[in-house]
């Protein structure tokens, strides 16, 4: 039949009888237990030498410690800060007596929180602010603060923003770093013969921008977490959003816009007269200039002019009927080199060949090859023209 039919003997798989009342072989197994630790042991004393060699195995095993590079060990002996281990194998007494904290010092840590506070010119405005830091001494980060540490510096961060929002206005803290620039252009511009002066274009740039305040905020609160002495040192703090709240917003918006569109009116403006400016310069200095040459050539000529009467008039007191009859045929010359009629003064007695080459571009108004000039003076027809 099988094994666990009801029956006589109850036999089980291994061949062994179970114990009247169905009773657990609890006390074989705590016999057998014993006898294997009485042979280990050497004899009954054999638990104790078990138990005394676990107890120095893990007293050795709690004697060291390894710091990571990137980590400070608190040594506390009984409770009490005892020493500040750096990264490396070191060598400490076992537990209890001595245990080990290990803090994190290069790790970046962020706290960010929002806030809502009023600024100097009484405007409700909202802060979404973040604070990165490390810790610069383990030993205060742990021991120095109650409480936790993460605490203790989003109080101090939502103070030290608060003082710094608080005492600027609306304006400066919405301006984003680089909004608004000065912008000016040359006061003056002089040139020889007239001056051209044009007015300074300027926009006003404001008192603090959002890098200033955000810089003022680190300052302020690393000055108070030195003060409480926490071992904490600020790497950063930014504004991440700066805006008023939902209740105003679009009012702000709309201030925002115009403010928008009058600092581009006023770029078009610049660029027109850097662009107008210049022109008007170079027009300026043109005309001076122009004029400056007439006048050295007027004079010149003036100076030339008198000094040339004064030599012909020398020349006439010395001589007056040579000198009239000079200038006379001078100014016949003069007169007479371009102008293509011919004179004959021999009263026709003489054959003359007109200059054909010399006029050439009037042509149709010459008399015809040969013809002769009598009588003095004749025009271009071949007329004698009567005196």
């Amino acid at each position: 039949m099988a094994w666990n039919e009801p029956g006589n003997g109850q036999r089980d798989p291994w061949g062994k009888n179970r114990q009247p009342g169905g009773k657990s072989g609890l006390d074989d197994m705590l016999k057998q237990l014993k006898a294997r630790f009485g042979k280990l042991g050497g004899g009954p004393g054999g638990v104790l030498t078990i138990i005394v060699a676990l107890v120095l195995a893990s007293l050795l095993l709690s004697s060291y410690t390894i710091v990571d590079a990137r980590q400070a060990g608190v040594v506390l002996r009984f409770g009490q800060y005892s020493r500040t281990l750096g990264p490396g194998f070191h060598f400490k007494l076992p537990r209890p007596l001595e245990s080990v904290t290990k803090v994190s010092t290069t790790e970046i840590r962020s706290v960010t929180d929002t806030v809502r506070m009023l600024t100097a010119d009484e405007n409700i405005i909202s802060v979404d602010f973040n604070v990165q830091y490390q810790v610069s001494d383990a030993r205060k980060f742990l021991f120095a603060l109650s409480g936790k540490p993460e605490d203790t510096l989003r109080q101090a961060s939502e103070a030290a923003v608060r003082s710094v929002v608080g005492a600027n206005v609306m304006d400066n803290i919405l301006t984003s770093p680089g909004a608004e620039q000065v912008i000016a252009a040359p006061a003056t511009a002089t040139t020889a013969a007239a001056p051209v002066t044009t007015a300074p274009v300027a926009a006003a740039a404001p008192a603090q921008t959002r890098d200033t305040l955000q810089q003022q905020t680190r300052e302020i609160l690393q000055a108070t977490l030195d003060s409480y002495d926490s071992g904490l040192r600020i790497t950063d703090v930014s504004f991440q959003n700066v805006a008023p709240p939902q209740e105003v917003k679009d009012a702000f918006d709309d201030v925002n816009a115009a403010r928008e569109d009058k600092q581009g009116t006023e770029n078009n403006a610049r660029a027109y007269a850097s662009k107008v400016v210049p022109v008007a310069r170079g027009e300026a200095a043109r005309i001076a200039a122009q004029a400056q040459g007439y006048a050295a050539e007027r004079e010149a000529r003036a100076t030339g002019d008198a000094a040339r009467f004064n030599l012909i008039l020398k020349e006439y007191r010395a001589a007056p009927e040579v000198t009239r009859r000079r200038l006379w045929l001078e100014t016949v010359e003069d007169v007479m080199s371009n102008n293509p009629k011919v004179l004959d003064g021999a009263n026709g007695r003489n054959m003359i060949y007109l200059p054909l080459d010399r006029a050439a571009g009037n042509v149709k108004d010459l008399p015809p090859v040969g013809t002769v000039m009598q009588s003095g003076a004749a025009d271009a027809t071949g007329k004698e023209k009567q005196p």
